[in-house]
């Protein structure tokens, strides 16, 4: 298993205070295999998951019927942790192993001991939270961009360096299109329109930002 101090939720804690935690408290370890569905979307959430080995993808699926994956989780991260507690117990998306991944569960009244024998457990509980709900906040502005190209456009101005027109693509524009939610040839024709417009030069998974003003027009 995955050094549990790298994790966000125990930060500040050594593995040696992590696993002398966890015995006091009931925990289930399972393991899944690539493409294996970890949750459905509308499954109960009652335990708080950490992927402690692997990669995993939160997909959510569109009124076409196609899936627009949220994001990638690598190990170790905490999966829906904001929808354990409330009034809405489930999962808001699809949870898929891109790999193959061992996953810890921590039910909800196990984690309540966990935060009264570790305050700062519960603190980067809550900071964890926060920063969902600001990213999810941020993925929601990006999603209701009405076309492929003002997508487009508020990712590479996102990732590049204001003082630097040149950007390498973290991802494959296979995998860049599964997250947008289209098909690959409409991300490549849509990156080809940005460099005939002469808002951008793309040379494979690099591009170079030829005139900014045209990428923040498609925002705007």
């Amino acid at each position: 298993m995955l050094q549990l101090s790298k994790c966000s939720l125990f930060v500040g804690l050594s593995d040696k205070t992590i696993d002398e935690s966890l015995k006091n408290i009931h925990h289930q370890v399972r393991h899944f295999h690539k493409e294996d569905i970890i949750a459905y979307a509308g499954d109960s959430c009652q335990t708080l998951l950490i992927v402690t080995e692997g990669v995993v993808a939160a997909e959510m699926s569109n009124f076409d019927g196609r899936f627009i994956r949220i994001e990638e989780l690598h190990a170790p991260s905490t999966l829906a942790e904001a929808f354990v507690f409330g009034n809405q117990n489930t999962f808001p998306v699809n949870i898929i192993a891109l790999s193959d991944c061992s996953i810890l569960g921590i039910p909800k009244d196990e984690l309540l001991k966990l935060f009264q024998l570790h305050t700062i457990v519960m603190q980067n509980f809550l900071n964890s939270i926060s920063i969902r709900t600001q990213f999810l906040t941020s993925k929601i502005r990006f999603l209701t961009l009405k076309t492929l190209k003002g997508k487009l456009s508020s990712y590479i101005l996102k990732i590049a360096d204001k003082n630097s027109k040149q950007i390498n693509l973290p991802m494959t524009q296979e995998k860049l299109a599964a997250f947008f939610g289209v098909a690959r040839p409409s991300l490549s024709r849509a990156l080809l329109e940005l460099q005939d417009e002469g808002a951008i030069f793309v040379n494979r998974k690099e591009i170079t930002i030829v005139d900014r003003s045209i990428l923040v027009g498609y925002v705007d």
